[in-house]
């Protein structure tokens, strides 16, 4: 028995020896790969590349992408990344996302799919939304030397509005995962050649136990492995369409200042300003057209200044014609603050065609605040101040009624009910009073209780015991 451990164990040494080995010489292959493809490369790339442009922006020194030239990407202007690692053997996963505004979601969804179709790739996936916002999302994979010319063909659909693209080197890990399957397989190789000679039942269940513990990691690297090679071999380009609507937009400013020119030349004044009650101050109003339409029909109000557009003068601007986007117009009017304040203004809005015509059904509104506080200028208060300090608090007072009036009128029947079981109530208590009176009133006198014989004979020997009830 202990000559046949020596020998088990000098087999898994061996077994040990032997695998590490294989492992040393298939490291050093894919090494000796890398290092031949790194020199081969002018500029290496990164593990991770990507690349994100805004709408707008440019780049003059963007790169061919295949044998033909490169369309521009939509009239977003997006550009493309100066370098294509393609062809460098390399294991690299290309991925990319993209928004592209269309006026036909169906039609550019179909000429997506043609595109890419040209392009030897398919379709991997399809999400599409319909009113009020029509949309779709489409996800198309895509040969690996064949995905920048998707992208920009893909960018012609309409108006490319953000670009994300990715590239992820994965030659690393796909060599280490390889690594590890070989060194797996040759670990469940053994174990199988050691179940098949064992013969003690518990060494048969510790070697199956062990064996299936490393068909399961085996098969785990394999699935890895396999997905890494399919994500290499297909490059993944995410495409989002979506309807090209106006998205209208208003924005007011308030502010104000001191005192009051007629014309509001100091306007913009500050966001919040302290005043003595009484004075007078300019309030002015900023109003931006933050969208991508143009907007008509320009309405003011705020219920806590008691303010119109009609009460404005016109400072800047012009509002006779659309706010096109990006303009503004200044108003401003004058204020008396008697106490402190918080305006609440509301700025609304008819959005505009690009034929000139509003948007039906479409309205936008945007509604802004700012202090004015109003401090008492202290000093002993004048008879006017005393009258009107006096006819304000009739005024509240009077408010105060009416709020209590306004109150009590839901609950008059409560009133009404509650006064109709406190007077039957007391008929109630009325009415038996009497009844007991009258009761009382017909009830005989008490008649004395008739005393027994010993009672009797004491009062007779009481009687003659005593000679004064003689006399």
């Amino acid at each position: 028995m202990i000559k046949s451990k020596q020998v088990t164990r000098k087999r898994q040494t061996m077994w040990r020896i032997g695998a590490a080995a294989l492992s040393a010489v298939v490291l050093l292959a894919a090494c000796g790969d890398s290092s031949d493809d790194a020199t081969n490369l002018t500029q290496a790339p990164a593990a991770t590349l990507a690349t994100t442009v805004a709408p707008g922006e440019s780049d003059a020194g963007g790169a061919d992408a295949g044998e033909r030239e490169s369309p521009g990407l939509g009239s977003g202007g997006v550009a493309q990344p100066t370098q294509s690692p393609i062809g460098t053997g390399r294991d690299i996963i290309f991925t990319a996302e993209m928004t592209v505004s269309v006026d036909d979601v169906g039609q550019a969804t179909a000429q997506a799919v043609r595109i890419v179709e040209s392009f030897r790739g398919f379709v991997f996936g399809q999400q599409t939304v319909g009113e009020p916002e029509p949309a779709t999302v489409l996800v198309f994979k895509v040969p690996p030397d064949q995905f920048q010319e998707v992208l920009s063909a893909l960018g012609e659909v309409g108006e490319l509005r953000n670009q994300t693209v990715s590239a992820d080197d994965v030659t690393d890990r796909i060599v280490d995962l390889q690594s590890r399957i070989a060194t797996a397989e040759t670990s469940v190789e053994r174990l199988r050649t050691l179940l098949e000679n064992a013969e003690a039942i518990r060494t048969i269940t510790a070697l199956e136990a062990q064996l299936l513990e490393r068909e399961t990691l085996l098969e785990q690297l394999r699935g890895q492995l396999r997905t890494l090679e399919n994500q290499v071999s297909l490059a993944t380009i995410t495409v989002r369409l979506t309807q090209a609507q106006a998205r209208p937009a208003i924005d007011v400013k308030p502010t104000a200042y001191l005192g009051y020119d007629d014309d509001g030349t100091s306007c913009p004044g500050d966001a919040g300003i302290r005043v003595i009650e009484g004075e007078t101050i300019t309030f002015c109003l900023e109003i931006f057209n933050v969208g991508d339409t143009a907007l008509t029909d320009i309405e003011v109000r705020d219920v806590v200044i008691d303010k119109e557009l009609d009460d404005f003068i016109l400072v800047f601007g012009d509002m006779d014609s659309p706010l096109e986007p990006g303009q503004s117009v200044v108003l401003a009017t004058s204020l008396r603050i008697e106490r402190t304040l918080r305006s609440q203004t509301r700025v609304t809005a008819i959005p505009l065609t690009e034929e000139g015509t509003p948007i039906e059904g479409r309205t936008v509104a945007n509604t802004s605040t700012i202090t004015l506080a109003a401090e008492d200028p202290g000093g002993i208060p004048t008879f006017t101040e005393g009258l009107e300090r006096s006819w304000e608090v009739l005024i509240d007072l009077f408010r105060l009624l009416i709020l209590a009036v306004g109150v009590l009128i839901p609950f008059v029947w409560v009133i009404g009910l509650a006064w109709i079981l406190l007077r039957w109530r007391s008929q109630r208590v009325a009415e038996k009073k009497a009844a007991d009176e009258r009761a009382r009133a017909k009830m005989p006198p008490p008649v004395p209780p008739a005393p027994d014989s010993e009672t009797a004979d004491e009062v007779s020997t009481e009687a003659s015991s005593n000679p004064d009830n003689d006399e």
